[in-house]
């Protein structure tokens, strides 16, 4: 119980308990605020990026909107398609929904990271962390989360009892499913560079800018962490699940008022979760670049940590603003023909490395002949890339 929460060591009394609580609000209340805060900031960001004035009269600049918005569709006329099973129907919008809240009981918002403190900060005379919880597998635990909310796209188009909904489905499920390996081996960089499942951990082995993931794993697991989180998230230029001229609307065309509305609030919550598990794994989560002055150090990785998320938001917004939607065989190309192979590759280069360093090889030798193994590994993947598509050319010829 200690490794989940230090208030815990000392049993369940009630300032621990009432600390505890105060946590699970603060997350639940971080996670909806959160998500209404994105909807605003991505229709204010584009509708300046495009010349436009975004919206502006639901509140002061326009940020009730998205409370607007939200109270339509609550009040909508919800309806039911009469082919549509109607239990996985209303059971698969909370599938999508609920795990990118749970995610956020494992990353670290803030704490003190400096030193041998291990983001261990005191609260009313109680050691905690900045976190809901901490258990040793927090980064599987975090992966496991995003996969189940492949079960809520799939079983929304199932269910729906229309060929339309069904077919943007199965394609997202093939997405999703695709682009989750080259996320894990990214992960698993991270993990053989941190030394632990821990997300505390991963953030604690991250106690300077040369020591960030960013840096100590070569930024190639951290481009291909965020293409994937990107495909996973079904964001643009990845956003064929919804492709409106193709599929009608894709897996949530049958769905109205507020089951519409807890896919369109996953979407966001998903971009705003995701962007901190970026944070959390590569870019050191709270551990600050430098001392803000009169700040306390509890308080101060809170201001880091909602900076850098921020940087990774206006990224997505940008990137939803500026390219063109993937067709959709360069997308599965894209996640089974190259990231993949590199980030298998990258891990391998990695992995031989360390291997080099506890047995006191040659590194300059080690590198040479990894580089010379993945260089041979990635000719054959493109010829054997080239072969492929020479022949659906002359298929479709």
């Amino acid at each position: 119980m200690l490794a989940i929460d230090p208030l815990l060591n000392n049993g369940l009394l009630w300032t621990p308990l009432v600390i505890i609580l105060i946590k699970v609000v603060v997350v639940f209340v971080i996670g909806l605020v959160g998500t209404m805060f994105m909807v605003w900031f991505e229709r204010k960001i584009i509708a300046g990026m495009q010349n436009r004035v975004g919206p502006n009269k639901a509140g002061p600049f326009g940020i009730l909107q998205t409370l607007a918005d939200g109270m339509k569709l609550i009040f909508k006329e919800d309806f039911m398609p009469d082919r549509a099973d109607r239990w996985v129907y209303r059971l698969a919008p909370f599938l999508a929904f609920v795990p990118a809240f749970l995610v956020w009981a494992v990353i670290p918002l803030g704490g003190d990271f400096s030193g041998d403190n291990d983001g261990i900060v005191t609260w009313f005379g109680h050691q905690t962390r900045i976190q809901l919880a901490d258990p040793p597998i927090g980064i599987l635990l975090v992966l496991a989360l995003s996969s189940i909310a492949v079960y809520g796209i799939m079983l929304a188009g199932w269910s729906s009892g229309s060929k339309y909904p069904l077919l943007g489905s199965v394609r997202a499920s093939a997405q999703m499913i695709s682009y989750e390996a080259a996320l894990g081996l990214s992960v698993a960089a991270v993990l053989l560079s941190s030394g632990t499942l821990s997300t505390a951990g991963i953030v604690d082995a991250q106690d300077g800018f040369t020591n960030w993931n960013l840096v100590a794993t070569g930024i190639v697991p951290f481009i291909v962490f965020m293409i994937a989180a990107t495909a996973e998230l079904n964001r643009p230029p990845f956003d064929l699940v919804e492709a409106e001229q193709e599929l009608v609307g894709g897996f949530n065309t049958e769905y109205s008022a507020f089951g519409f509305a807890l896919f369109f609030l996953a979407e966001f919550m998903n971009t705003i979760t995701m962007s901190a598990v970026i944070v959390t794994l590569f870019l050191g989560g709270p551990t600050a670049l430098f001392d803000i002055p009169l700040i306390p150090n509890d308080l101060e990785g809170v201001i880091w940590f909602v900076l850098k998320t921020l940087i990774f938001l206006y990224v997505y917004v940008w990137l939803r603003a500026t390219l063109p939607r993937l067709r959709y065989d360069h997308l599965m190309d894209l996640g089974w023909k190259v990231l993949i192979p590199v980030a298998l590759g990258w891990f391998l280069l990695l992995a031989a490395i360390r291997v080099g360093n506890d047995n006191d090889w040659n590194p300059v030798l080690v590198v040479v002949v990894t580089v010379a193994a993945l260089a041979l590994g990635a000719a054959l993947m493109v010829l054997a890339t080239r072969t492929s598509s020479r022949r659906r050319e002359e298929v479709m010829t």
